[in-house]
């Protein structure tokens, strides 16, 4: 509740308390008045927005202040419940407080109530211009200067002479490789230059200033490792974040549309589900007007419980009654080349024979560390996870320069990676399916139980885990087909073993 005038907090609990005893259901918007004060109220979904105010109010004025209440709260809230409101409260608050103030209502529209809630700063964005502006300026510069050195190191090489040193961590090294070679065997002379140009060619444009003078400095260690043989995978670039994009399907129609799910998974490392939440959105692209005034037939083999809400524009009667996705008025037309969410769902749920993908992690101690057994298993076995990627904190080793401390892997399905630098071990599955659906990974480092914990999954799909599909698409005249094209995706916002 806010409360624009002065009143103590026992008064408006006692009129809180009061309005469920008093009202009626089955309107649209309705009022209820006692000796004392007016209740305005309109029901949302299964949600009250209810406005108190002294009796000689314009009950006019107050219907239309509580239908801008009304519409002020999706602008915040994807669905109409009680845990949404009170995550965005604050964001509700500030937009309540442009539209009442002290008492009484402010001239102001949706429109400009969403422009005083952004606050948007000409400053700030004054600011931003230029620093993005001096930062196209330095790595054009660092270019420029990088050719000029990579030009200058093949003039060197050519004429027989040691190649100037750069500076850096790298220099050294790679001066004495090229020196040697040549002192030692004239014949693997010419092999020389395609090798040494290639560290410079990755700290040139493509990460050069990224982050100032810290990032150079990191650039010449990684091109040190490089001159000197290891193999280096580019920041940014691991399996586990290039797997979280789906490719775009090949064969789009005028009619196009997007199913996508997304999970957000807690679970305990002795077992216990704590949080588990997908929310999922039908999103459709018109792309040619002949097809504008369409239906959709939605298929819902869902039985696990997820709650439907559709887009305010389409009938939703229609939708309860034959599973059909139509707008109110059906001389209308879906926009044309725009992305309209038609459909929506969610499941939260603490259950744990719904958790997709189950993770079990044994770590035992032994006289040398522990050994650490973890299992999965495919719960949902009509779903094919692809690119899965299981990632188990390591500790820190005790002696890397030494090579002591490296996990020592045992029994495997997939394939690991170990990444020093992160202190992660990551395992590394294309395919989980009914086929595949559980394997192991053993290993055995220095460290405590705790160590290895909280564990991260991520992976894509293109299977609904909801099963919720469109598989139909019709005119509205005539109820002829359309021909049309589906995407599906089912990727991870967050999943955690603790």
């Amino acid at each position: 509740s806010r409360q624009f005038v002065e009143m103590t907090r026992t008064r408006i609990e006692g009129l809180l308390a009061a309005f469920p005893k008093l009202m009626n259901t089955g309107k649209q918007h309705t009022f209820v008045e006692t000796d004392s004060v007016r209740y305005v109220y309109q029901p949302l979904e299964k949600l009250y927005m209810v406005l108190i105010t002294t009796k000689n109010s314009n009950i006019l004025e107050d219907l239309e202040t509580l239908r801008l209440f009304s519409r002020v709260i999706p602008e915040y809230c994807r669905v109409l419940e009680e845990s949404e409101i009170s995550e965005h409260c604050f964001d509700l608050i500030f937009a309540f407080d442009e539209i009442v103030a002290l008492g009484y209502r402010e001239n102001v529209n949706l429109a400009q109530i969403r422009t005083f809630t952004e606050m948007d700063s000409h400053e700030e964005k004054v600011f931003r211009a230029v620093r993005e502006t001096q930062e196209r300026e330095a790595k054009a510069e660092m270019r420029r200067k990088a050719k000029e050195l990579q030009q200058a190191r093949r003039d060197a090489e050519r004429s027989g002479k040691k190649a100037p040193g750069f500076g850096g961590f790298g220099s050294g090294g790679m001066s004495s490789v090229s020196s040697g070679s040549i002192i030692t065997d004239n014949i693997v002379e010419p092999e020389k230059p395609k090798m040494t140009p290639a560290p410079l060619r990755s700290s040139g444009p493509s990460r050069a200033l990224k982050l100032g003078a810290k990032g150079k400095e990191v650039d010449n260690f990684v091109d040190q490792l490089k001159s000197e043989g290891e193999t280096i995978m580019p920041t940014g670039k691991r399996g586990s974040d290039v797997s979280k994009a789906l490719p775009p399907p090949i064969n789009v129609e005028s009619v196009h549309l997007r199913v996508e799910e997304k999970i957000s998974l807690s679970c305990g490392r002795d077992g216990g589900l704590q949080n588990m939440e997908v929310i999922g959105m039908v999103t459709l692209r018109v792309s040619d007007d002949k097809n504008g005034r369409i239906r959709l037939l939605v298929s819902n083999n869902d039985t696990k419980g997820l709650q439907l809400q559709t887009h305010p524009n389409v009938d939703k009667k229609l939708f309860t009654s034959d599973s059909v996705i139509g707008l109110k008025n059906p001389e209308k037309s879906f926009p044309l080349n725009n992305d309209v969410g038609v459909l929506k769902w969610r499941l939260q749920t603490t259950d744990e024979a719904l958790i997709p993908l189950t993770i079990n992690c044994w770590p035992s101690e032994s006289g040398s560390g522990c050994d650490v057994n973890i299992e999965y298993e495919l719960q949902e076995e009509s779903l094919e996870l692809n690119d899965v990627v299981i990632s188990i904190p390591v500790p820190i080793p005790p002696a890397e320069i030494s090579g002591v401390g490296a996990p020592v892997i045992g029994d495997l399905d997939g394939e690991y990676k170990h990444d020093s630098r992160r202190n992660v071990l990551e395992w590394c599955l294309p395919v989980i399916d009914a086929n595949n659906k559980t394997g192991s990974l053993e290993f055995s480092m220095a460290g405590q139980p705790n160590d290895f914990f909280p564990i991260s999954v991520t992976f894509v799909s293109k299977r609904s885990y909801c099963d919720i599909q469109v598989t139909k698409v019709s005119q509205v005249d005539g109820d002829g087909a359309v021909r049309f094209s589906t995407e599906t995706s089912f990727v991870v916002d967050k999943y955690i073993i603790e």
